[in-house]
Parts: C-alpha cells; structure tokens; sequence
C-alpha cells in the first residue's frame, strides 16, 4: 500500500442483496452469498476475506433478499475487534428514502447513504458478494490514487471470442489505463493494444472516490430511465464524463499466489459455474488453491469433529480419491471420488459418490449411488437409492436437472 493511499479512510462495501434466481433450488431458502461453497464456506466469505486481508477492517453488507442465513453468518463469524473502530455488519434495506426495496446496486448504495455520512471516508471499495476468486484490494486502491480517476473498474482478460458474454471495458488505444466505452455483451468487439485476442470483461468490482460515488447514486435516483445498477448505469456515466480508470486483475498480486492459481476468478451464478468451480477445487492439482495461508479464506463451521474414515461391513474398505472431506464427516466403507463432503455428511457401507456436491447433513445410505449431482443440506438418499444415474427417473422424482447435474433442494424427498 503506497503512503498515499495509506492515509486515504476506506469504507468497504460488500453488495450482497442478490436473489440469485439461476441457482435456485439452492437459492430457495437462501441468499445467493449465503449458499455454501467449497465444504466449510459460504460465497460471501470470499469477498468478506479478500477485503479484510487487503487491510479493509471497515465493511458493510447490503442485504435483502431472504437474508437471515447471512445475516446470521456474518454476525457469527466475522467478529472483529472493535477498540480501533473495526466491523463487518450486515445493513438490511433500511427504506430510507421512501416504502421500496432496494431498486438495483446503485440505489442499494444510495439507500445507504447514511453510512458514507457516518464514517466521512475518502474511498469507498464497493465488491460483488457471489464470486470466488483471491485478490488484493489495497493495490487496486493504489494505482486508483494514483491515476486520478472518481472510478476505477477492475476487469479480468477474457477471450474475445466470450466477449458477448459480458460487460466489455473498451480502453483508451493512447491511455490503456482509461475507459474509452463500456459495452453491454458486444458481438463485434476490438481487442487489447496489447493482447489483440482478449477483451477486458467487468469483475464487479469497483473503487471509487467517495464524494464522486456519492454525487453518482444521488443523480441516478433521480433519472426515471435508469436501471440503477453500478455496471449498468454508475460505470457508464463515469465514462462519459472522462472519469473512469480500469484496474487489469493480471497486475494484482496476491501473496502465497502460484502461476496455476494466479488470476483465478469465476462467476458463479449458475448451476454449472457453481458445479464447475467446485470441479477446480477438487482437480489433482486444483486451479483454485484453498491452502494459501497467506492469504486465508475465514470463515466459522461450528464444533464439529475431525472427519472420519472406517470400514464397512465384513471390513469393507473405504476409498476416497481427489475429494474434500469437511470436519464431521463420516465415510463408511463407501466410495467418494471427485467429490466435495461438507460438515456432517454420512456416506454408508457400499455407497458410491462421484462427481457431487453434498452440503452440510447429507446421507447416503448403504449401496446407494450419486453421481454428477448436487444435494442441498440434510437430503436423505436411502440405502440403494439413485441420484443422478438416470435423467429421466430424476425428472420424473421432481429433482432439477439442467447442466448434466442432478439437484435436489433442502431436504427433499428421494424416493
């Protein structure tokens, strides 16, 4: 962190009001941040993590939509000292400024007004809560001084062949550091002065000087037309008035970072993102590393025991390959491959998991079978049962199945 920057006050703000509908049926009781990910976390802890280790210990959380799970979280696991001012606190939509929701990120912020005015900071770091990646804010908070941008965008390089996919950030050919246009999902896009085959795609996340964000929010409310929605809206009025940097997330450094995990980032806002970032996870050398110690990831999972594994019935062994094995489980003389157990997951003599996802409390009973699935929490699959063998049959049962994945919500019913 240069001295510039050091004496600069940040205020973090987590957005995580999101419904998450294209993760539903995990969202159907929950928040999209709150949806547990990885065995022990949930989303949000990500972003709650990368903030705190950039040094950020001032931090609020803009929830909404069925939030009492994450509420309950963040008040339950990231407790910080409070002599020198330090706090993460949840902040529901307050109805501030009229009987509404929260209309979209910007008027999230702009409802939220009053904690700007509480804690007068000279920046304001505002993240997205739903993405899994490492990243060091301090240093996106430097070169956002120092370029004298009101708003800086970080952005990751993505093929130019995705480009419609995303926000594209198109810079500046004589200042690459500027954003000359931001384009919603462009089909004919140009490529990098450096890297003519990549675009810059938005992350979601964004440093701002506080009393420009806050001359921003307070002009959307007004403007009828608007979505009022940071990417959508916030950025794009930066642009044209010749006021927004980009960040590359290439030049963020994170330390304990290696050249396979270095850069990582992934959406997950669908059941195959969500299932595919977990797959990362579990690969023999894992795309996303877990066990960078220098920079944690922190969360809290209760008192639970050391996981377990015995053998089954007539000393029938136990075979675990390239998996995660949260505290309380207990594999019995089953068969786990590929697989992520999170806490208190029972997998009984004979079974076999392949390919899944089991949230906290699943069992799987004697001989059954799972395979290419995700089980939200406490789903019973009984003894010689099948989950994610046959479509069809899924379908037929009520299960979810898009992706070439099996979901079943909390604590259905398996037949």
């Amino acid at each position: 962190m240069s001295a510039s920057s050091r004496r600069k006050k940040v205020l973090a703000i987590v957005l995580a009001g999101g419904e998450g509908k294209r993760l539903m049926p995990l969202t159907a009781d929950r928040a999209k941040p709150a949806v547990p990910f990885g065995g022990i976390y949930r989303l949000i802890d990500f972003a709650l993590s990368n903030v705190v280790n950039s040094g950020y210990l001032q931090v609020v959380v803009l929830t909404q939509y069925k939030s009492h799970s994450l509420d309950r979280h963040v008040t339950t696991t990231w407790r910080m000292s409070t002599l020198l001012g330090n706090y993460v606190t949840p902040v529901p939509a307050q109805q501030r400024v009229g009987k509404r929701w929260y209309l979209g990120s910007a008027d999230a912020i702009f409802q939220s007004m009053n904690l700007l005015d509480d804690e007068k900071p000279d920046i304001v770091v505002v993240v997205g809560a739903d993405h899994v990646y490492r990243m060091d804010f301090s240093q996106m908070v430097d070169a956002h001084v120092e370029s004298g941008a009101a708003a800086t965008v970080a952005a990751i390089r993505q093929p130019i062949s995705l480009a419609d996919q995303f926000g594209v950030i198109d810079v500046d050919p004589e200042d690459p550091a500027r954003i000359r246009a931001f384009l919603e999902k462009p089909t004919d896009p140009t490529g990098l002065p450096d890297s003519p085959d990549e675009v810059l795609a938005s992350m979601g996340n964004y440093v701002f000087d506080a009393d420009a964000l806050r001359d921003a929010v307070t002009r959307d409310a007004d403007d009828e037309g608007s979505k009022h929605d940071m990417g959508g809206d916030i950025v794009p009025a930066f642009v044209a008035r010749g006021e927004a940097g980009v960040y590359d997330y290439k030049d963020n450094d994170v330390p304990g970072s290696n050249e396979r995990d270095r850069g990582y980032w992934r959406d997950v806002g669908t059941m195959g993102s969500y299932y595919a970032a977990h797959m990362d996870l579990v690969a023999h050398l894992p795309v996303f590393n877990l066990y960078n110690q220098q920079w944690p990831i922190y969360t809290t999972y209760g008192p639970q025991p050391p996981a377990k594994l015995v053998e089954g019935d007539g000393m029938a062994p136990v075979t675990v390959y390239n998996s995660i094995l949260s505290p309380g489980v207990v594999v019995t003389g089953g068969s786990v491959r590929e697989s992520v157990l999170s806490p208190s997951v029972r997998v009984a003599s004979g079974a076999r998991v392949e390919g899944s996802v089991l949230l906290n409390g699943v069992s799987v009973g004697e001989g059954a079978i799972v395979k290419n699935a995700i089980l939200d929490k406490n789903v019973v699959v009984p003894a010689g049962a099948q989950v994610g063998v046959d479509a069809e049959a899924d379908r037929a049962r009520g299960f979810v199945v898009e992706d070439g994945l099996t979901v079943l919500a909390k604590g259905q019913e398996v037949t």
